[in-house]
């Protein structure tokens, strides 16, 4: 028989009753071809591109030497090297690729040139371009072929790659001798006992991951079991008071779209924690969520930072490296602070938001990326647009769906039950025992304004567990600035008159200087002879304040 004879036809046998598919006389399965991809890039998200490299080559070689193996019993050749020429044309059959015209038959001598290989479609499509070859089960498969049929092992290899940018795919089988110590790390992805070495480790890392994130759970539902048990906890998020509920039950609903999402809201109030819920609770959970706070980082810094470089394209820039946009593929990037960044770097985060692409710094062909987008911002990007400092149409990208993170003094329900949160956590980090809020600290955590918000809180907290006694945390152990706040007035029952709410007032300020009238009355912006006579008024003391200095 002639290889030119071998048809799809004398391969494949369909049994319509039973629905089994045989080739070469072997029960044989259809699999999507976007699955196998879809597959690679999570072997490659979850354990690197060395370990799903070792096994899809390590998969492919054992299926080529079974495929020889059928095609012996098969059919009969006229010459021996028929056997090893068939070899390009059987995997065609299968779909793996297409030949190209003309294409020598021989993997051994001349190679194969192959047009449409359907790993290395796959791998662009999901993974984006490689730096290397990618058709790894192709030329597991050819390998595992060769050997079988010449008795001696032989190892497939590209030298071109569509994979990579080339016109096609081109492969050559060679001899371990043959081949050198040129590919040599190349070579050991072919053999079982190198499999486990790529495995372990990354079995070994996964595992110690999610035992760590089992404990830090277990931990964190202990701490707030300990700490308040009505709290609603997603992230360590605690949302008491109406306006967090509805942030987070709306965070919720857009995590199900996925589409880019400005986050706002006040330096501290927790916008990371929101970006992280949407992730967490979007089709993307499995995927990467990397942050970078783009105030931090200088404009020829952030370039490379967000898109990544070639070697060569600057100094110091002594290999290839990708950015986080191509390691936040499948997942999400937080651009944090997004309002600090340059208009040049803005344009091209606009045409990798229009694109789905970017280009490294020093290169000149573009990389397909699958990303979500979540900005987040304390300024006001609409003044920043009339004053020229921010792009209208990078924000009409960005600002898709927006979220407004409120502040802490605007959900003091909130204040409470996340400091009690936050004393636990500083206790089992301080390694202290666990101190309750004595009253009047209590009272005046809700007295105080918080400027800096949930970020401020966990510092008090701190500080105060650092400060505190072993069961209870007094007003005494608070910082100075949330010692000395003046009680926020409020409407509880029946509406009072202005003088009786300026009398309480007035008294409480003078409590917290502990009856120094002249620091009083400096802070209430009313003159000591005012103050004086409105005390007198109220019966709470005759003594003139001596004159001099508030302090």
């Amino acid at each position: 028989m002639r290889i030119e004879d071998l048809s799809i036809n004398e391969l494949v046998e369909f049994d319509s009753e039973d629905g089994l598919v045989r080739f070469a006389g072997q029960r044989s399965l259809i699999i999507d071809a976007t699955a196998k991809g879809n597959l690679r890039k999570e072997l490659v998200e979850h354990f690197g591109i060395a370990t799903a490299r070792a096994v899809l080559t390590r998969f492919g070689f054992v299926q080529g030497w079974r495929m020889a193996e059928a095609m012996q019993d098969l059919f009969k050749w006229e010459k021996q090297d028929d056997w090893s020429h068939a070899c390009g044309r059987i995997h065609m059959l299968e779909g793996m690729y297409r030949l190209e015209p003309g294409t020598p038959g021989s993997l051994t001598k001349e190679g194969l040139t192959l047009a449409g290989s359907y790993e290395a479609e796959q791998h662009i499509a999901h993974l984006g371009r490689s730096d290397t070859s990618v058709c790894w089960t192709i030329c597991g498969m050819m390998s595992g072929y060769l050997s079988r049929t010449t008795g001696k092992d032989i190892y497939v290899l590209e030298d071109r790659c569509l994979g990579k940018g080339d016109a096609a795919c081109h492969l050559l089988g060679r001899t371990r001798e043959e081949w050198g110590d040129e590919r040599a790390d190349e070579l050991a992805f072919f053999h079982q006992q190198n499999l486990a070495q790529w495995l372990e480790p990354s079995l070994h890392r996964t595992t110690a991951t999610l035992r760590e994130a089992e404990r830090k759970l277990r931990e964190k539902k202990r701490l707030l079991a300990r700490a308040v048990r009505e709290v609603d906890d997603p992230l360590g998020m605690v949302t008491c008071s109406p306006a967090m509920r509805r942030l987070v039950d709306l965070a919720r609903r857009i995590a199900k779209v996925d589409s880019a999402l400005l986050v706002t809201g006040e330096s501290g109030t927790g916008k990371e924690l929101i970006a992280h819920l949407v992730h967490d609770e979007s089709a993307r959970a499995a995927g990467p969520f990397i942050a970078v706070n783009c105030g931090a980082i200088t404009e020829t810094l952030l370039e490379s930072e967000l898109f990544g470089h070639a070697r060569g394209s600057f100094t110091g820039a002594v290999q290839d490296r990708p950015g986080l946009f191509e390691a936040a593929n499948g997942g999400t990037l937080l651009l944090d602070e997004i309002g600090e960044v340059s208009r040049g770097i803005q344009v091209k985060l606009l045409r990798a938001l229009q694109e789905h692409e970017i280009r490294r710094v020093g290169e000149n062909k573009s990389r397909p990326v699958n990303v979500r987008v979540i900005a987040a911002t304390n300024r006001d990007l609409g003044a920043d647009i009339a004053a020229g400092g921010f792009r209208k149409d990078l924000y009409y990208r960005l600002n898709v769906v927006q979220l407004h993170v409120p502040a802490l003094r605007d959900r003091r329900a909130d204040i409470l039950p996340l400091a009690r949160v936050l004393l636990a956590e500083s206790a089992a980090r301080l390694k202290r025992p666990a101190a309750a809020l004595a009253p009047r600290a209590a009272d005046q955590l809700l007295r105080y304004d918080w400027p800096g918000n949930v970020r401020e809180l966990v510092n008090a907290m701190e500080h105060a567990t650092a400060l505190g006694g072993v069961k209870r945390i007094e007003l005494d152990d608070l910082p100075e600035e949330v010692r000395r706040a003046i009680p926020i007035p409020s409407i509880s029952g029946a509406v009072r008159s202005l003088g009786e709410v300026e009398r309480d007032y007035i008294l409480a300020a003078l409590a917290l200087n502990e009856g120094n009238q002249v620091r009083t009355a400096k802070q209430l912006a009313i003159g000591t002879a005012t103050l004086y006579r409105k005390l007198k008024q109220y019966g709470a003391g005759s003594k003139r304040p001596a004159k001099g200095r508030a302090d």
